[in-house]
């Protein structure tokens, strides 16, 4: 039997059980979706979203994420979906789980998370808690969305109204690690409030869960995760930089240290998504605004962020050694989202690659098999390849390890190329000796 939940402050004498916990998910893409449909097994739930297209085909048991199945939705029978914010009125617990992105000067976007906290404050009532998922800097949550719920709502924090912090931990495209396999962090803004969060969340993360002392710790945790992944990503990103240029085989050294049983297995290669290649300019910011210049992480979003101009050039340089024509050339990229198996666009470093091949004065095509082409042109201003020819290309770059090219192998890759074309590998996909350059 599934325990009560426990009272939200010491001036409830009662528990609110499971059968007065109402919860509004605001925000159903990669993290709120699975979420909702996890949560909507157990609760009544309305999944939030401004997007009336995504409702619609949430409605009908699609997701075209691909995070949640037909079946996981249909199971989640107190699952409802709505882009009306009436539909909101009775929740008593809100989590926020929309995106918080940065500007194009690599300054976080709070908007997103701004409006979702105007919807929350026009929809909580008294005795109500709204928990944020989305990843922030240290204080956010309190500093920045608790007065937009004060100011919508007319309530008082930690008197009315409470929150919460939980970070998300959603790895897109991964069937193994899913919501509920993976350890939950948790917090409240009051000892009671943090209980009654923790219980809410172990109720269906099998992993288990762990509590934090205050949403602050918690909101760290969160971003130094994905700031500890890349700074030792661009550790290698730097080595295989220098391997390159010393005409040293940057996975063979890899594969070397690797014996040894403490050396990290990191690789080299693109870094984007919604996490790691965004997350650390979060708290880059908030140590500039207290005077701390955070120089180890901003120089591994350096060498990061260089990456996909490295593989350009590198392609370029190898067509120019073999006498091939660059201006006019075609280039085939295969691959535009941000990781393998996975239709996900957010910030894709692929870009990178696209933007500095054209400043070369080639013609490029993109194909990739899991991304939506109509999102790609919206997003990027791409027009897709749906089936590329065979013959016509002066360079192929593997630039994502979906399985599809993983089995057309070497041979089927290079047929898309002229007799003599290069072929660069991103991934380390194919053997090395079937390439003619990779990171």
């Amino acid at each position: 039997m599934q325990a009560a939940l426990p009272a939200l402050d010491d001036h409830r004498s009662d528990p609110m059980p499971p059968d007065q916990v109402r919860i509004a998910i605001i925000g159903l893409g990669y993290v709120g979706l699975p979420l909702a449909a996890s949560f909507g097994k157990r609760y009544r739930v309305v999944g939030f979203d401004i997007d009336a297209q995504r409702v619609d085909e949430l409605k009908r048991f699609h997701d075209r994420t691909l995070e949640a199945s037909e079946a996981e939705l249909r199971a989640a029978t107190g699952l409802s979906f709505s882009c009306d914010p009436a539909d909101l009125d009775g929740c008593n617990v809100f989590i926020v789980t929309v995106p918080t992105p940065i500007d194009a000067y690599k300054r976080p976007d709070l908007r997103p998370l701004e409006s979702a906290s105007r919807t929350v404050g026009r929809a909580i009532r008294k005795g109500g808690v709204a928990i944020y998922e989305s990843t922030v800097y240290p204080g956010a949550t309190e500093e920045v969305c608790v007065p937009i719920v004060e100011r919508e709502s007319g309530l008082t924090f930690n008197v009315d109204f409470y929150a919460g912090y939980s970070p998300e931990r959603i790895n897109p495209g991964d069937h193994q690690h899913r919501l509920e396999t993976i350890m939950k962090v948790t917090s409240g803004s009051t000892p009671e409030v943090a209980d009654f969060v923790d219980a809410l969340y172990a109720s269906i993360i099998t992993a288990g869960t762990h509590k934090t002392s205050s949403i602050r710790v918690a909101e760290s945790a969160k971003v130094i995760e994905n700031i500890q992944r890349d700074v030792n990503i661009a550790l290698i990103n730097e080595l295989a930089l220098i391997f390159h240029r010393l005409g040293i085989d940057t996975h063979e050294v890899l594969a070397a240290s690797g014996t040894k049983w403490n050396f990290l297995p990191f690789k080299p290669g693109l870094v984007g998504g919604h996490c790691i290649g965004v997350d650390p300019y979060y708290l880059t910011h908030k140590a500039q605004q207290i005077g701390y210049h955070p120089d180890v992480i901003l120089a591994g979003r350096r060498i990061n962020d260089g990456m996909g101009q490295h593989v350009a050039q590198c392609t370029i340089k190898e067509m120019t050694r073999r006498g091939l024509p660059t201006a006019n050339a075609k280039i085939l990229v295969l691959g535009l989202a941000f990781k393998e198996n996975c239709p996900d666009l957010r910030n894709t470093r692929v870009v990178d690659i696209l933007d500095e091949l054209r400043s070369y004065h080639v013609e490029v095509d993109v194909h990739d098999p899991w991304v939506d082409a109509h999102l790609a042109h919206e997003e990027y201003g791409l027009r897709m390849t749906d089936a590329p020819a065979e013959g016509v290309y002066d360079a192929v770059i593997l630039a994502v390890a979906h399985r599809e090219f993983a089995a057309l192998g070497a041979e089927g890759i290079r047929r898309f190329g002229k007799p003599g074309a290069v072929l660069f590998d991103v991934k380390a996909l194919l053997p090395r000796e079937a390439v003619d350059g990779r990171l």
